[in-house]
């Protein structure tokens, strides 16, 4: 005759309390991780100290940017090949690499005739400070100074942001428009391409957003947009999203075959040719 245990419920009802406990406080840990660290995912400062200007440009030279929160930071000036004090091209970088990194792009648009600013966010190339979505915000505004007062027409002054740095540049164009903006490879949020690469971390945990579309909806910029089809890093479907939110779209330009960080999608010939178009418009 079998016996009825009356404090098997009560076991069960404990280990179930147990249980999610012990989940819970896993997910508090695991949440508390992401927390910390995921800045080390999303902001890449390889490379180190680049060289002085002239050592890699042959004409430019080394300038010193001045934020408003009180960091100085490294940057090259390029000139444009005939010397005209016309138009000029902040590029806002990605999250990889320093400045050194974009001197074939500058090489590329100083031939046709645009003076370059190439500047790193503070924390890469050398710099002081850690990157945060407002640090590099303020980056950038010193890095606009920096063109002003080396005497270009905030009027004249086009930002060229590639990946992250299209969120940058979104970001400083909503502040201080300038001629035109030019977004290489854009996400449509930090959330979105988050997703796309880490799916078990919620949306909610990221400390920067760089909310890209929601933020070029309420530009009135002639604005281009340039992807590449094989772009395993920011789809291209989440940089055309950006393209279709953009109210003075110029151009979209799609690249087949071309990944996010191919050569001929980072300062390539059509790349250019797709910056000097923009340009053109805006003349």
């Amino acid at each position: 005759m079998s016996m009825t245990d009356e404090n098997a419920p009560r076991r069960r009802l404990y280990r179930a309390a147990a249980v999610g406990v012990v989940s819970a406080f896993v997910i508090a840990v695991s949440g508390g991780l992401v927390w910390s660290v995921q800045r080390s995912f999303v902001y890449l400062p390889t490379g180190g100290k680049p060289p002085s200007a002239g050592q890699v440009i042959a004409g430019a030279r080394d300038v010193l940017l001045h934020t408003d929160d009180g960091l100085e930071l490294g940057a090259w000036y390029v000139p444009a090949r005939n010397g005209d004090l016309g138009e000029a091209v902040v590029v806002v970088n990605g999250n990889a690499g320093n400045r050194e990194t974009r001197a074939p792009l500058a090489r590329a648009l100083a031939e046709e005739g645009f003076a370059v600013l190439l500047f790193d966010y503070r924390g890469y190339g050398g710099n002081p400070g850690s990157p945060t979505e407002n640090g590099l915000a303020s980056d950038a505004r010193a890095a606009a100074d920096a063109l002003s007062e080396l005497g270009h027409d905030p009027k004249s002054t086009f930002y060229f942001g590639e990946s992250l740095g299209a969120a940058v540049a979104a970001r400083l164009a909503h502040e201080r428009p300038p001629a035109g903006l030019f977004l290489r490879s854009p996400f449509s949020s930090l959330a979105d391409v988050a997703a796309v690469h880490y799916p078990f971390v919620p949306g909610s945990f990221l400390r920067d957003t760089y909310p890209v579309t929601e933020t070029v909806k309420d530009l009135d910029v002639p604005t281009s947009v340039v992807m590449g089809d094989a772009d395993t890093v920011v789809p291209a479907r989440q940089s055309g999203e950006v393209a279709r939110a953009c109210p003075n779209l110029v151009e979209e330009v799609v690249l087949e075959g071309l990944g996010h960080n191919d050569a001929d999608l980072t300062y390539g010939p059509e790349v250019v040719a797709a910056f000097t178009r923009l340009a053109d418009h805006v003349r």
